[in-house]
């Protein structure tokens, strides 16, 4: 029998690595479904949570923040492409667009959940295809209710929760959890809230771990 086992995505919508890190993980979930009965909850994480309403140009930003240059970003962009591939998640060729701030996203995510499990993945990857897979603005109600038609939800309940400030203390109260836990970069798998991947690993390197928590080792 599968072993029941809770997992929780610690992550932001604007991370690229957080993509390529759920495509890979759901490949491992599928490869380790002998083993491990998986119930996945999705947590936010801001990167950028004081970002401007205009947002930032993604060069700009990532050398402010990171002093890379663009031959150096272009070559990261290249690497993260190529691990998505690899997991089946196509990023556009020449990057995302703007970085914005991905607060609205968060709450959508969190009545996702309510919604169910299934819901909440499909409303977290259609987010990340449309951000990273076709550079769209994830902080404009229009890109963010397509989501949540791709995802199967209530149009019209996230245009009321959009529309308010509702979930807004339910997402600010589970970043401060999780970074009080120690989470201090994304993405971070945490699975029956004790043992904790980093990164966006290769499929195998999450399979292993889920085989061997399944087993007690």
């Amino acid at each position: 029998m599968p072993t029941p086992m809770r997992i929780d995505f610690v992550s932001d919508v604007a991370c690229p690595w957080c993509a390529v890190g759920l495509a890979s993980l759901q490949q491992a979930l599928a490869r380790s479904a002998d083993a491990v009965q998986a119930e996945l909850h999705f947590q936010p994480f801001e990167l950028n949570p004081d970002m401007a309403p205009e947002g930032e140009d993604p060069g700009e930003h990532l050398g402010r923040k990171y002093g890379s240059t663009p031959a150096q970003q272009a070559q990261i962009r290249a690497t993260i492409a190529e691990r998505g591939a690899a997991v089946g998640f196509a990023f556009k060729p020449d990057g995302r667009g703007r970085i914005v701030n991905t607060f609205n996203a968060h709450r959508l995510l969190h009545w996702a959940g309510l919604e169910g499990a299934e819901r909440q993945l499909a409303l977290k990857r259609a987010l990340m295809e449309a951000y990273h897979g076709r550079a769209e603005r994830v902080d404009h109600d229009e890109v963010l209710l397509a989501a949540v038609r791709a995802a199967g939800l209530d149009e019209a309940r996230a245009r009321q929760i959009l529309a308010g400030d509702e979930f807004a203390d339910d997402v600010r109260a589970a970043e401060r959890r999780w970074q009080m836990a120690g989470i201090q970069s994304v993405p971070a798998v945490v699975i029956n809230q004790r043992h904790l991947i980093s990164g966006g690993q290769p499929p195998e390197v999450f399979e292993q771990a889920l085989r061997q928590i399944a087993a007690g080792q």
